[in-house]
């Protein structure tokens, strides 16, 4: 029968004749036959299950097999034998190869009949060894998707004693080489079914053994945590066996991991990136948790410098993921894990900026629960990680607009998100240190390095350092040996001007410079500082003896500091009973001005201004009225007592935020929820209105009433300061810090202050000679006039962000580019100015629109210091003597042999750094390696939505980005 039956399966008859002789043959199994017969019949169907050209032939061949088996078990036995199941592993059957799966097919049917056999035993015990060998041999796929079904059918083919280990070990090597080479959508969800069930034999082994999944925890680190050799990476298949492993035995593998001394930094960090393209995997859960308390763990023992790179080098990928439904809701997961934790920089919150847009365009677009959960994580998170890193105007304008319609969580609810998961670096400077190697601005700027809540630092010495005059003055100063302070400061300015680094850090400048009050890696009052600073480096060089040649003329004895930012005011109290007015000169280097309250009349507004007269004790003459910019212009200048009264004056500012209108200024108002008073926005202030309050005759009055030594009481007075001699660098700090009696706290001042470009201030002449003035400069050119009118530019403006002086953040604007001269007040610093925005590391190009609405678009960001320079002409000082155009400041000499030496040396350094990270981030980065291609663009193949991005991209949503 067996030669009838192989010549019928053989012959070109129709597939109803041969299905007709196959029910014959299997209807006659039950009949009595040999043993010579029974094996002819077991060869014949072996034959055509393992070698049949189609799939009718190998189903008749099993259905024959089956059905002999069945009724001739003995027989069977005899055949099914260990030496012929070892020929099949170890040879094949030929031309069967000993890989093919249908041998494992094969297999699986003839292991159900002789499971209860005698033989049994030693036919199990020869499979759990050869199925150990296979696994050994690194098969593919396929191959292990049969092993799979092989060892699920009959478990007694699992290896067994310490062998499982071993097993579960060799199957993780096995896993990691696995690789879906196709790109068609069929191919790939087969590729991922087969590595299911594969990493399910390890599912097998842990639930009859608890004791391997320990060690095979510790081989998967080994695999996943060793450089890949040749560029090649472990599989993303390996993400596949996390979901099978007991969440209960999370904590103790994540503590072992992190107290093992063995484990070094590198390896960690590679395990950690690696488990992080894990996210990658499709089908699959718990990933995003064994990432999070992997990243904890290392956390809890203080290796924060691994956190700091894990963060920089995933969190664009992790954020990519995003894009597509099929991984989005354990990418979403570490994300925010990442965003939360990484608080003490911005940087990585940065590096996803550009495309927040893109994503919530294509969230919105898709419209599904998934879109809808994660555009709301995501949006509350952007909120979040705004309020916590305030100060990137440009940077963040984007953002705000595309979420604008979206809802905002409320203050406390962003604040209990924030407090959530943050960790802290040993060191405060270990974030600094552990920037991306980025290369320098475009702008071919220099930033600074945060060193810890050092941006009140950064933005000053930005400000200082884009002073041209002042600069060049520092750089050109030789042997200051005896300036210890400014040759730091003469160091920093060098190598802000010609490193090559993106950023330099200013680590030896801020230990030398940071007033003994200050806390360390706490926010400080940057305008505290640069008093502070300036009082430090004039002082030193009055010590020092040494005489720094100056390039202003008239000031032969004065420090560098002196003759850059010191002025000299003039406060006059005169008593109302006797009218004797008494004096005090002093010297100042930034004038602080004070917001008038919210019930100050402008128009009330007067600039005292006695004669001589009035000092010998004659009548004083009414004061004048101030002209207001934005109001009628003020009438002609008249003259008492030949005193002819200056206004304070804007000249080329922009128009002010209440000229657009309250449906045009958005923003402009501060949030009722941040609980800080602002002024109301009808009422719109600027620079020359809080000049001319400072200027304004201040009542001395109850309480406050004057001693007058002429009278020997306490008398009504009226207190005037004025400006004596106008320093070549006006410093003005907005006071906006109030301390409020009702919560025990200092609370910030939101209002508004327009800036404007150039500013001329009245500088009041102690006695008339017009012949030192300048034509067309004077208050008056009549003779006896008393006040000259001084011109300043605008070149620069430090910005706080935040709600408090305790906490927030500095940014500077600083402005390059020759200043127009001459005294015409059309004409202004805009042409051939060229903006900058220095913000810590972060330098970018910017303009004087986004000066003047940075409060306007961002309420919390406000101008707190602002600096502006003499008009570069001869004007007439206060001793009458002239001041040099500014071009004679900027000669520039030679640098210092040894500064010249230590740059070259530090730019050759950093392009050595340049080339270690590049090889060091190549080397840890499993992203090297090829994409999945699941999450690979769609475009030129069927998209099925749970392979694929969401429907953005068939909508022609821009912003899609393929995940790594």
């Amino acid at each position: 029968m067996d030669k009838i039956l192989e010549a019928v399966m053989m012959s070109p008859h129709s597939k109803v004749v041969k299905q007709g002789m196959v029910r014959r043959v299997v209807e006659s199994a039950p009949q009595p036959l040999d043993s010579s017969q029974c094996k002819a019949m077991f060869h014949v169907s072996t034959k055509l299950f393992l070698l049949g050209e189609s799939q009718f032939k190998r189903d008749a061949g099993r259905e024959v097999l089956e059905a002999f088996a069945r009724h001739h078990l003995l027989e069977f036995e005899e055949f099914f034998n260990v030496r012929f199941v070892l020929n099949l592993l170890r040879d094949g059957y030929p031309p069967l190869t000993k890989r093919s799966p249908q041998i494992f097919h094969y297999l699986q049917v003839g292991l159900r009949f002789v499971s209860d056999a005698p033989s049994a035993p030693d036919l199990f015990h020869l499979l759990q060894i050869e199925v150990l060998r296979i696994v050994c041999e690194r098969p593919g796929p396929e191959l292990c998707e049969q092993l799979a079904r092989l060892l699920a059918r009959c478990p007694q083919c699992v290896p067994s004693g310490n062998l499982q280990t071993v097993f579960c070990q060799q199957l993780i090597q096995t896993i990691r080489l696995f690789q879906c080479q196709s790109q068609q959508d069929d191919d790939i969800v087969t590729f991922l079914e087969r590595v299911t069930k594969t990493s399910g034999m390890l599912q097998t082994v842990w639930r009859a053994n608890v004791a391997t999944i320990l060690p095979s925890l510790k081989e998967l680190f080994i695999v996943i945590s060793t450089p890949g050799e040749g560029g090649s990476v472990p599989s993303n298949a390996l993400a596949s066996m996390v979901q099978y492993v007991p969440l209960e035995l999370m904590e103790g593998a994540v503590r072992n991991l992190t107290n093992d001394k063995n484990i070094s930094d590198a390896q960690m960090l590679t395990a950690i990136c690696r488990m992080i393209d894990w996210l990658s995997w499709p089908f699959t859960k718990n990933t995003d948790k064994w990432v999070i308390a992997l990243m904890k763990g290392v956390a809890v023992v203080k290796k924060c410098v691994i956190l700091i790179e894990v963060t920089l080098a995933k969190i664009e990928e992790v954020f990519a993921k995003l894009f597509y439904p099929i991984v989005r809701e354990g990418a979403l997961s570490v994300l925010s894990y990442l965003l939360l934790s990484f608080q003490q920089s911005p940087e990585a919150f940065h590096l996803l900026l550009p495309q927040i847009p893109p994503l919530v365009s294509c969230l919105t677009a898709e419209e599904s629960d998934s879109a809808r959960h994660c555009l709301h994580q995501l949006v509350e998170l952007i909120h979040c990680l705004l309020m916590r890193f305030t100060g990137f105007p440009d940077l963040y304008q984007p953002v705000l607009e595309v979420i604008k319609d979206l809802p905002v969580p409320s203050e406390q609810r962003m604040k209990q998100v924030l407090s959530q998961g943050a960790w802290t670096p040993q060191r405060a400077d270990q974030v600094s240190m552990c920037h991306r190697l980025t290369p320098k601005s475009e702008t071919g700027k220099t930033g600074l390095v945060n060193l810890g809540n050092t941006c009140y630092m950064n933005s000053v010495i930005q400000a200082l350092f884009m002073a041209s005059d002042f600069r060049h003055a520092v750089m050109a100063l030789k042997n200051c040996d005896l300036l210890p302070l400014m040759g730091k400061l003469q160091r920093l300015f060098a190598f802000l001007q010609h490193s090559q680094r993106p950023a330099v850090s200013p680590d030896s400048f801020l230990a030398a410079s940071t007033p003994a009050w200050f806390n360390p890696g706490s926010q400080q009052d940057c305008s505290e500082y640069l008093k502070y600073l300036l009082d430090r480096l004039h002082e030193e060089e009055k010590k020092s003896g040494q005489k720094s040649q100056g390039p202003l003329e008239g000031q032969d004895n004065g420090t560098l500091i002196k003759r850059m930012f010191g002025g000299k005011m003039v406060t006059r109290i005169r008593c109302l009973r006797c009218q004797n007015i008494s004096q005090r000169e002093e010297d100042f280097s930034d004038l602080s001005l004070a917001l008038p309250p919210p019930n100050h009349r402008q128009d009330g507004s007067f600039i005292l201004s006695p004669s001589p007269a009035i000092v010998e004790g004659a009548r004083l003459s009414p004061p004048m009225p101030v002209r207001r910019q934005g109001r009628s212009p003020s009438p002609p200048r008249r003259q008492e007592r030949d005193v002819t009264v200056i206004p304070v004056e804007t000249v080329g500012s922009v128009n002010r935020a209440d000229s657009h209108g309250a449906d045009e200024a958005p923003g402009n108002e501060a949030p009722a929820s941040w609980g800080e008073q602002a002024r109301s926005p009808d009422v719109s202030l600027s620079v020359p209105d809080l000049i001319n309050f400072f200027l304004t005759p201040e009542m001395l009055t109850g309480d406050n009433k004057y001693h007058c030594q002429k009278c020997s009481s306490l008398q009504n007075a009226e207190k005037v300061v004025e400006v004596t001699r106008a320093p070549h660098y006006l410093i003005l700090t907005i006071l906006r810090f109030s301390f409020n009696l009702a919560t025990m706290r200092r609370r910030k001042i939101l209002d508004n202050v327009s800036i404007p470009l150039v500013l001329k201030i009245p500088v009041r002449l102690p006695q008339r000679r017009p012949e030192s003035v300048g034509a067309g400069e004077a208050a008056g050119e009549a003779e006896g006039s008393a006040y000259v009118s001084v011109t300043y530019d605008l070149a620069s403006v430090v910005v706080h962000s935040g709600l408090s002086s305790e906490s927030g953040h500095y940014y500077c604007y600083a402005r390059e580019g020759e200043t127009p001269a001459g005294d015409d007040p059309a004409r202004t610093p805009t042409a051939g100015s060229q903006w900058f925005l220095f913000n810590d590391t972060r330098v970018s190009y910017s303009s004087f629109e986004a000066v003047s609405n940075v409060t306007a678009h961002f309420p919390k960001d406000t101008a707190y210091v602002m600096l502006y320079q003499l008009r570069p002409t001869r004007r007439a000082e206060a001793d009458g003597r002239g001041v040099p155009a500014a071009e004679a400041l900027c000669s520039e000499e030679p640098l210092d042999k040894e500064l010249i030496e230590a740059i070259a040396k530090d730019n050759k350094l950093h392009l050595q750094e340049q080339e270690r990270g590049v090889r060091h981030r190549a080397a840890l980065s499993p992203s090297a390696a090829e994409p999945p291609v699941w999450l690979k663009d769609p475009r030129g193949r069927e998209q099925r939505p749970y392979l694929t991005r969401g429907p953005c991209i068939e909508r022609g949503v821009e912003g899609g980005v393929p995940a790594s």
